[in-house]
Formats: C-alpha cells, sequence, structure tokens
C-alpha cells in the first residue's frame, strides 16, 4: 500500500506542472502603494525591459511586473534575470488569469510630442475633437473596466521543507479538501485555502477560529504574496457575509437550534434551550461544515431550512400510536402496520424499503428497562449491539450485512417507553438523521390500549348517614 501511495504522489506534482506549462504569468519584481511612485518605478523599469506592465493590488498597491509570457519562458528568464542580478531577489513568478495589466509603453504611445516637443496634454483623438481637425474625426473613448476585486487566501500552515509541506496539505485536505500548496517567494512551502475577496476572507477567518478549524495563527494573504502554486486546490463555496446595509437576521429559538444540530449530527446535549458550552460548539462546527454562512443566525436559520425540507423529502409524519399511547415522527412512506404485542407495536417494511419501527411502553423501572434491551437484543432487532446504560436510560447501537439497529428506552413516571429504529445499512446518515428526530420528539399523548384505567362505578355510593345533633346538656341543679 505504502509503494503505490509513493508512485501516486510522486506523479502528482508532474500532472499537475505540466497543465500549468500552458498558462500565461508575469515576473513580478516590485510593488508601489499609489499609482505617482508605481508608475515612475515602472519608467524606470522601461528603460531596461520592453513588456513592463503594471496591474492594482490591494489597499492602493500597484504591482510592477514583466509578461504576460508563456510560464516555460517566465521560469527560464527569471533564472537569467537573477543570475545577472537585473531583477531584485525576491522577485518571482505569478499567474496572468484574472488580472487588469496595463503595458508602461501604452501611455507613451497615447501622448505624442505637441509643437514645442512635450507631451501633449490630450490623446490623439481628444484633442482632433477640440481642434475640429476633420482628417482626425473624434472617437468615443472606450469604457474603462472595473478593476476585479483582490483576492485573498486564508494562510493555515507553512514549512521549509517540500516533502512535509506535502504531508502536511494532506492532512489539512480532510477537513479542507480545497487546500493548495504554494511556494511563497522566500521559498518556503504554505497551504492555504481560498481564493476569496477580502470580506469574505475576514469574516471566515473569525469564523473557523473560533471553531477550532484552523490554528490560532492563521492569517489572511494577499494573492500577490502567495509565490506560486505547487499543487493546485480548488476553489471554495463560501456564503458571504451579510452586507454591512442589510437588517440582522434574527437569532431561530435555541431549541430548534439544537434539535437541528442533533440532525445534523453535531450536537449530543439535552434539548433544553440553554446556550451552554456543548451548544456553541456544536453552531460553530455546524458553521464550518455548512458553510451557508460566517453569521451566527444566517447559518443557523439555514440549517433549520434544510433539515425542514428533509423531513418532507422522507416523508415524516406524525404518527399517533394508539397501542403504546405514544407519538412520534416517523417516515410512514416507507413503513405499514403490522401487529400490536402485549407492550409492543410493530411497524414492519412498506414497497421492499427495508425499514422498520418498534414501539413499546409498560409500567416498570431499571430492572424492566434492561430486561426489554436484552429482549431486542435477542430477536437480532440491533444485531451485537453496543449498549450504554445509565440510570433511567439504555441506549443500544449495531449493524450487520443487511441493516442498522438503534434502539433507546427511557423510565419515566414508573413506566418504561421507547423504540427500536431498523435502516437498510446502505444508508447509514438517514438512520442517523431519523433516530435523532424520533428520539427528541418521542412523547406520550394517551394511556396505552393495555393499561389498566380506573372503572366508573355503575351506581354512585349512598351518601353518609346524617350525624345526630347532641342533646342539649341538662342544667345542673
Amino acid at each position: 500500500m505504502g509503494r503505490f501511495a509513493f508512485v501516486f504522489g510522486a506523479a502528482l506534482p508532474l500532472a499537475l506542472g505540466s497543465a500549468a506549462l500552458a498558462e500565461d504569468v508575469v515576473i513580478r519584481i516590485e510593488a508601489k502603494r499609489g499609482a505617482e511612485a508605481a508608475q515612475a518605478s515602472a519608467e524606470a523599469w522601461g528603460a531596461q525591459f520592453p513588456d513592463v506592465v503594471t496591474f492594482p493590488l490591494s489597499e492602493g498597491w500597484v504591482g510592477i511586473a514583466l509578461g504576460p509570457m508563456p510560464r516555460e519562458d517566465a521560469a527560464a528568464r527569471l533564472d537569467e534575470l537573477k543570475q545577472q542580478r537585473k531583477v531584485p531577489g525576491d522577485s518571482f513568478i505569478a499567474t496572468a488569469e484574472g488580472r487588469s495589466f496595463t503595458p508602461l509603453n501604452v501611455t507613451a504611445a497615447a501622448e505624442p510630442a505637441n509643437s514645442a516637443g512635450n507631451a501633449s496634454t490630450f490623446p490623439q483623438d481628444t484633442a482632433a475633437a477640440v481642434t475640429g481637425d476633420p482628417a482626425s474625426p473624434a472617437v468615443a473613448p472606450e469604457p474603462v473596466a472595473e478593476p476585479e476585486p483582490a483576492k485573498f487566501f486564508l494562510r493555515l500552515e507553512s514549512s521549509p521543507n517540500l516533502a512535509k509541506a506535502e504531508e502536511m496539505l494532506e492532512k489539512w485536505r480532510q477537513t479542507l479538501p480545497e487546500s493548495g500548496l504554494w511556494t511563497l517567494p522566500n521559498g518556503r512551502s504554505a497551504i492555504a485555502f481560498g481564493p476569496m475577496d477580502e470580506a469574505t476572507g475576514t469574516a471566515w477567518l473569525k469564523a473557523f477560529k473560533n471553531a477550532g478549524a484552523i490554528p490560532k495563527d492563521a492569517f489572511l494573504s494577499p494573492a500577490e504574496d502567495m509565490g506560486e502554486v505547487a499543487i493546485a486546490g480548488k476553489t471554495p463555496e463560501l456564503g458571504a457575509p451579510p452586507a454591512p446595509e442589510a437588517e440582522p437576521v434574527s437569532m431561530p429559538p435555541l431549541e430548534d437550534i439544537q434539535r437541528a444540530l442533533r440532525w445534523a449530527g453535531h450536537y449530543e446535549g439535552s434539548i433544553d434551550g440553554k446556550d451552554g458550552p456543548m451548544t456553541r460548539a456544536a453552531i460553530a462546527a455546524e458553521i464550518v461544515r455548512l458553510r451557508a454562512s460566517p453569521d451566527t443566525a444566517t447559518a443557523m436559520a439555514e440549517l433549520i431550512a434544510r433539515r425542514a425540507a428533509w423531513r418532507a423529502e422522507m416523508g415524516l409524519a406524525e404518527l399517533q400510536d394508539s397501542h403504546t399511547g405514544l407519538t412520534l415522527p416517523a417516515p410512514m412512506d416507507k413503513l405499514q402496520f403490522e401487529r400490536a404485542e402485549r407492550a409492543l407495536s410493530i411497524y414492519g417494511p412498506k414497497d421492499g424499503s427495508g425499514a422498520a419501527l418498534i414501539l413499546f411502553s409498560q409500567p416498570g423501572g431499571q430492572q424492566e428497562m434492561l430486561d426489554l434491551a436484552g429482549l431486542v437484543t435477542a430477536l437480532g432487532w440491533v444485531p451485537s449491539p453496543e449498549r450504554k446504560v445509565t440510570r433511567g436510560a439504555v441506549t443500544l447501537d449495531g449493524q450487520n450485512q443487511t441493516h442498522i439497529g438503534h434502539a433507546e428506552a427511557r423510565v419515566i413516571d414508573g413506566r418504561v417507553q421507547g423504540f427500536v429504529l431498523i435502516w437498510p445499512v446502505s444508508d447509514p446518515e438517514n438512520q442517523h438523521r431519523l433516530a435523532a428526530e424520533i428520539s427528541d420528539n418521542l412523547t406520550r399523548f394517551a394511556p396505552g390500549a393495555g393499561e389498566a384505567q380506573p372503572e366508573v362505578p355503575a351506581i354512585a355510593p349512598a351518601d353518609p348517614p346524617e350525624t345526630p345533633a347532641p342533646e342539649p346538656a341538662t342544667p345542673a341543679n
């Protein structure tokens, strides 16, 4: 197994490198803050190179580069220029895709000399419009394209050792599969997640840190500081943060959030509507998994909506079982009533669904609850179960080649009540969600059919005889 993994890992960078050769790139040589400083620096570089370009960066910075050109040409040229010390030692190759370049010679060509030998203050077409020269008809200037928003990456971790960095990347891809590996301008290898705009990156950086999903020292890095792609990642799908002018989304009730979190598999606490540490941790984890929004209220509202859509898709309906007196949500499109036996109501598979549901309710306490758990195991409803027993509660989980079994029993008000859910082994996600839905919503709506009810007497008892009034006391002589 290790041998095959090594061969595959060695081939992967080669395949990515071959695909990257076809793209155009630039050689990044400098960056200046402000248009005037950048223009002056670009003109100085233009005295040495004919293909100087400028392009906007974030926060008023302007990049200066050579190109664009094919990647293989850029690699050879950069090595040569560094050896000749004609460019700074930290110059690097950057992708040209998605950038808006302005060649230095375009500005010079658009400013012909006037009679004094100085550059005209008007482009040629504008000057013709002012002078009315018929030989140079006025041409409407083309609209200037708005520069694309600057891109940013979440820098997760880095290493000076490439092999170690590749191992780190594989580990990161288990939780953030879109992550990629970059070779930084200083030669280190960095794992990063992106790209995204600055507002989205800032919001998600905080959300990921709150969930403990990324290191505390992770930070947001502009794309131009990332260097070169070594192993390409994928652009993540991340919900945008709420617009500053948007009206805030109201936080859903905590009980609804807890139910939705349990349905999603991130919460094992009580449905009590309390904002405890387990609830907060589950909310943070779900925000990272769902990626609908870094805003808590928006993300939880989306989660609740997804749970509601799933319930409709599963055909969950309110089941009121008169034999046990229990009510619960159940996928009745996949179940049909079969029979009632003593304390049990049994619903078998409908239309070959492979699902079954058994409800039980009877008087008893801890021992009667354990006896029922033994019966469930003996009948194979939960095969080879893992048992969790506490005072007043028991849970069984197990599976075989055909089905997953889950059983819960509770002692409530002197009664043992609960359920067994049997589900196809091929659908573990929905099995887990259904078990959580049933567990959180199982309640009693009426006495069971076999329970003894106090009888109304056929004849009302006779009124008790009146107590005779005491005789008056005889006065003393």
